[in-house]
């Protein structure tokens, strides 16, 4: 060996540095791991909130049952006789002595009877939220029984207002001055019967969110 010539030498890489590398390798493969993770948590997502959605349409539909079916039995028990009557004559006054006041009984039975008859579907869209079947035809049927709560609320509506204040055009005198009791029971099924529509113009908001396209 000359004494100007340099001498290389080869060191061999030692085992933990080797080892190090192949960490530093293996770290990017944990967390693509770990993004690809989130992502199909993330991808299950929205089955949660339609679930939610599908619990809070039940919750709701038990309230509209209690507000129908109230509205119903209050306004067909309805009946006052007053204490006094003539030789001729006898003051009563019945639900049934006007026809809005049986279209009344008749819309809001009919809506009590669709909302117990709908639970089981409601049940279904909770076990089932991504099914679509149940939850369009609950939103058709929800739209329909708007309408006829609607109608039946607003005719008996406009026979209370009468009752209340009569028509001096038509020469209708207010009745209830006489009859007190029977005016505040078909105010009270008046009112339930204007929440019963209410809960159902609710349900048709929720079917139509949880239909909606993501």
């Amino acid at each position: 060996m000359k004494s100007g010539e340099a001498t290389a030498i080869n060191i061999p890489e030692s085992s933990t540095e080797s080892k190090g590398k192949g960490v530093a390798a293996a770290t990017p493969v944990v967390a693509t791991t770990h993004t690809a993770t989130k992502a199909i948590q993330l991808g299950k997502a929205p089955g949660g909130w339609k679930r939610g959605i599908a619990i809070l349409d039940f919750v709701v539909r038990l309230f509209g049952i209690a507000a129908a079916l109230t509205a119903t039995t209050v306004m067909g028990t309805t009946d006052e006789t007053l204490p006094f009557f003539t030789q001729f004559f006898q003051f009563q006054a019945s639900y049934d002595d006007l026809p809005a006041f049986t279209f009344f009984v008749v819309a809001n039975a009919v809506a009590s009877a669709y909302l117990v008859l709908s639970l089981p579907f409601s049940i279904v869209s909770i076990v089932r939220p991504h099914a679509v079947g149940a939850r369009l035809l609950l939103l058709i049927f929800d739209t329909v029984m708007v309408a006829l709560t609607t109608a039946g609320a607003s005719a008996a509506a406009a026979i209370v207002y009468l009752a209340h204040n009569g028509n001096s055009s038509a020469n209708w005198i207010a009745i209830c001055q006489q009859f007190n009791g029977f005016c505040q029971r078909i105010s009270g099924a008046v009112v339930a019967s204007f929440i019963a529509t209410v809960i159902f113009m609710f349900l048709v908001v929720i079917a139509s969110i949880a239909l909606r396209k993501h």
